[in-house]
């Protein structure tokens, strides 16, 4: 989950807090921080400033030092690497997906003696040792994207004299969702809107919205077709016909020109839907504080899949799943290692912890101990539930086999340039097939 955006956090896309001891608890500093208790690096700008109270809180309550560090949008990685090189690493970091844990998984602790794997309702879900014999990772959240929608706005649509679809139920399927789409944009004077879609920006706040989770949309399609259950040294393409009409349906019925795209933000994207400017939001259940920071309440907020016509797209709910996972660095002190599990259990057991990371941050997770008061609420996840207690199967996440960074950058750049027409469809394609098997290549010469 590239989520590299934030309204509760403004300003952090920028930079990294350039003070460790300004970002937690401790007033000790990073390194005491780190020796003695809790040094975790977030890959979360969106929660920022709530994780930062969090550390506040647990240390108060435990005495231990806490010490939180925010990467800038689209910096984990180069962040984590050089964090990692220091005298004073974190104590706790995040990878996402397998293919990341394999670039780390020379500092990942075995994790099957701590309660957040204990508590775990479905254990298959962790990322494991290449003999399976060790736990490296545990899933922090799970998750589910779509296209968000305004409830209030969606429901002028249908009931606009001549509009061809009337509930939310029949919308199925791509052609279901074009035509809701096209309608709305035809008549966006009449139902008060600016378009039917928000912005769906090239800026690196919300560039990932495009070469991540869109993008995932046909790839696991074509996994599901074909059988594929880990990464691949190459790939088909087979829905890109279908990625290249869902691409051209949101460039023509947008709030935005085509030529404004490139610097739009996830902000530009956020405000259109809270201010009532679009009625779709592409974008997942990680958002929905920043909804309700911008004034909206659950009842006003609903879900559905993005459909782009593939193959059996009417019986699949929402894109569901667990991108990002921790791990204790097990390169740090036995001391901070501990002190670090400790904290783990504390979140998911506590009141304070699972309050803040159900009702703060909205999270839904895999634990047992997230039950009745510590539901999230989540409109977004429910939406998800109800696609699957309606017997729809979950849209794979499998970006997270994407082979490498520069995959996603040269993504992002040829669909940017096709969505100004300054490039083709056929480059899009090279980047979505040609380099998958270049950077697989390039990775595991690497190895």
């Amino acid at each position: 989950m590239k989520k590299g955006y934030s309204i509760l956090a403004a300003g952090l896309a920028l930079a990294m807090c350039a003070s460790m001891a300004a970002c937690g608890s401790s007033s000790k500093g990073k390194d005491t921080a780190a020796a003695d208790g809790v040094y975790y690096l977030n890959n979360k700008p969106e929660i920022a400033n709530s994780m930062k109270d969090l550390a506040k809180a647990y240390t108060k309550e435990t005495g231990v030092p806490f010490t939180v560090q925010t990467a800038a949008s689209g910096t984990y990685q180069q962040a984590l690497k050089s964090e990692l090189a220091k005298s004073a690493p974190p104590t706790l970091f995040q990878v996402e997906g397998p293919v990341v844990l394999n670039t780390w998984k020379g500092y990942a602790a075995e994790m099957s003696d701590t309660e957040i794997y204990k508590q775990l309702k479905d254990q298959s879900s962790v990322l494991r040792s290449q003999d399976g014999k060790q736990v490296l990772a545990v899933p922090v959240v799970t998750e589910t994207y779509g296209l968000i929608y305004r409830k209030d706005l969606l429901q002028k649509y249908f009931d606009m004299p001549g509009a061809s679809i009337k509930s939310v139920k029949d919308i199925k399927d791509f052609k279901s969702l074009k035509t809701v789409a096209d309608e709305i944009q035809a008549n966006k004077d009449k139902i008060g809107v600016k378009g039917a879609f928000t912005s769906m920006g090239f800026d690196s706040s919300t560039n990932w919205r495009w070469n991540i989770h869109l993008s995932n949309i046909p790839l696991a399609y074509e996994f599901e077709k074909d059988n594929i259950t880990k990464q691949p040294e190459a790939i088909k393409g087979t829905y890109l016909p279908q990625l290249k009409q869902i691409s051209d349906l949101y460039l023509k019925d947008s709030t935005a020109a085509t030529s404004e795209l490139s610097g739009k933000t996830m902000n530009d994207a956020v405000d259109d839907l809270t201010a009532g400017d679009a009625v779709f939001f592409q974008n997942g259940s990680w958002s929905w504080p920043n909804l309700v920071q911008g004034g909206l309440k659950a009842d006003q907020v609903g879900a559905i899949p993005i459909y782009i016509g593939a193959d059996g797209e009417s019986d699949h709910g929402m894109a569901t799943g667990s991108e990002t996972f921790w791990s204790v660095n097990k390169k740090a002190s036995p001391k901070a290692q501990k002190a670090t599990k400790d904290f783990l259990k504390w979140l998911i057991t506590s009141d304070t912890g699972r309050k803040t990371w159900s009702k703060t941050m909205g999270f839904t997770t895999q634990f047992k101990t997230f039950t009745g008061k510590y539901d999230s609420g989540n409109p977004i996840m429910k939406a998800s539930d109800a696609y699957r207690k309606a017997g729809k199967k979950n849209v794979a996440w499998d970006f997270v086999y994407i082979p490498s960074e520069e995959w996603k950058t040269d993504m992002s750049n040829a669909l940017l340039e096709y969505s100004q027409g300054t490039g083709s469809w056929d480059k899009v394609k090279s980047a979505f097939v040609d380099n998958w098997a270049k950077e697989y290549k390039a990775a595991a010469s690497k190895q």
